[in-house]
């Protein structure tokens, strides 16, 4: 394949980095991971969403500061690198694109699934290799062709979303659908089984576990910062809204969910979705979910791909990942990232079959401490940017974090406070030790080969500059 070295095309517009980010964070957390979530802390896990909501809120004015600053590919990881140290950055970008990875295997293994409610006697894997062969193709076409593809899927995913609000604020205030005559079943639900926190303030702060994993996937509106059109007018439109629309998105979704239904019955019989659904007496909210969840899968691949292969792009450029991932098609696409990702794949869905599923659990488990971990990172940078700048050099900052410097220290404390969860609860703490190991490796990986690399070429550079 032909290669040219203009580097990435801003092909992608407000519309479409606004439906790429609530797409990435719209998916499986909310469909599935929001009954586990309401089972740790029952009606109170509404405030647990709103805190959490808060603390990435700052989170990504931290990471629009930085990238309407200077929007770069790779974004986040090369932010690491500039203001924390190349170690940094090189742990970050990995931990990044392997969390990708890892989530991009779960959903390509559950579009097989999916696929399997409507044609049963057809293998799941041939599901598999077709929606992995769909994805990598269109991610190397150009960069619009990406975007429109996961406006479309983000649009059906939210529209989704918003016909469940409003079915269950028809059956919640007028009784809609009901089968005992109409009566409305109001918000008493919300205290009346246990009271609003049931399971006391222990439960309030297991759920943070699922819920900040809920969140994640935000952060790729930085990584669209090397491809975007104007991003110092579309990424700060992008970052007010789209955090605001996603926790109103979840919030409003449990607020209907548990004022209809006792808590301790929601994802009793499934997707709390099709609890909705049947409440209404629609009989085919199990074909009408399937639609929904297929379109979340598809867009969550389209989505992992990108930022995985953006972000692989920017550490090549940075010596921080083989030189390969830099190399750019005529279209603009590190078309290298997007074929290694695509083969990683089918050779992770066949591993997904041959290891039991709680190996693999645990080895997923490593999507949760990596995204608090890249949240980290990202404040912490911020930082370290506002620490080497002058104050004639602050002021002039077109996309400021607001409340600096106490709402980035709040939101660092709260990361924090997120690790002792995992490190707390039994369930959570594979998650914290896996992370741990995962974070080691690393570090053994950049002073085995990157740092000698880095020094390598620095004194290559340096003998040229002698010899001239």
């Amino acid at each position: 394949m032909q290669t040219h070295s203009t580097g990435l095309k801003r092909g992608l517009s407000a519309r479409h980095i606004r439906f790429i980010a609530l797409g990435s964070a719209i998916g499986t957390g909310l469909f599935y991971g929001s009954a586990s979530a309401i089972k740790a802390a029952g009606p109170s896990v509404l405030l647990a969403y709103l805190i959490a909501g808060a603390a990435v809120y700052m989170v990504m004015r931290a990471l629009g500061e930085m990238a309407v600053h200077n929007p770069v590919a790779g974004s986040f990881g090369q932010y690491a690198s500039s203001y924390l140290g190349p170690l940094a950055g090189f742990v970050t970008g990995w931990t990044y694109a392997f969390e990708m990875l890892i989530v991009c295997l779960a959903d390509v293994t559950a579009f097989g699934v999916y696929m399997g409610f409507w044609f049963p006697e057809v293998d799941r894997w041939i599901w598999v290799l077709g929606i992995v062969c769909f994805i990598g193709a269109l991610n190397l076409c150009s960069v619009k062709a990406f975007g429109e593809m996961e406006f479309w899927l983000s649009l059906l995913k939210v529209g989704a979303i918003v016909a469940m609000i409003l079915a269950g604020l028809g059956i919640m205030l007028y009784g809609v659908g009901l089968a005992d005559g109409g009566a409305a079943t109001g918000i008493h639900n919300l205290w009346e089984h246990g009271g609003f926190m049931p399971n006391g303030i222990g439960g309030l702060i297991a759920s943070f576990a699922v819920v900040v994993f809920a969140f994640g996937g935000i952060e790729i509106i930085g990584i669209t910062a090397g491809e975007a059109q104007e991003p110092h007018k579309v990424l700060p439109r992008a970052i007010n809204a789209v955090p605001v629309r996603i926790l109103l998105f979840y919030v409003l979704t449990l607020f209907v969910l548990m004022a209809i239904f006792p808590w301790p019955q929601i994802g009793s019989q499934g997707s709390p979705f099709v609890q909705i659904f049947d409440g209404l007496g629609i009989g085919s909210a199990a074909t009408i979910l399937n639609i929904v969840v297929i379109s979340a899968a598809i867009s969550a691949i389209n989505s992992d791909i990108f930022g995985a292969g953006r972000m692989l792009y920017g550490m090549a450029q940075q010596g921080q990942a083989p030189a390969g991932f830099a190399r750019v098609s005529n279209a603009g696409v590190p078309w290298m990232t997007v074929v290694v990702m695509g083969g990683t794949l089918l050779l992770g869905v066949l591993l997904n079959y041959l290891i039991p599923e709680n190996v693999f659990l645990l080895i997923a488990s490593i999507a949760t401490f990596a995204t608090v971990w890249v949240w980290l990172m990202i404040l912490l940078s911020q930082v370290g940017m506002r620490r080497r700048m002058s104050r004639e050099q602050v002021a002039a900052l077109q996309f400021p974090v607001p409340l600096w410097p106490v709402g980035p220290a709040v939101a660092i404390a709260f990361m924090l406070f997120v690790f002792g969860v995992l490190g707390y609860f039994p369930d959570t703490q594979p998650a914290l030790w896996v992370g741990a190991v995962w974070i080691a490796l690393l570090g053994a990986a950049y002073w085995t080969w990157v740092k000698p690399a880095a020094a390598a070429r620095a004194e290559a550079a340096r003998v040229e500059m002698v010899a001239e």
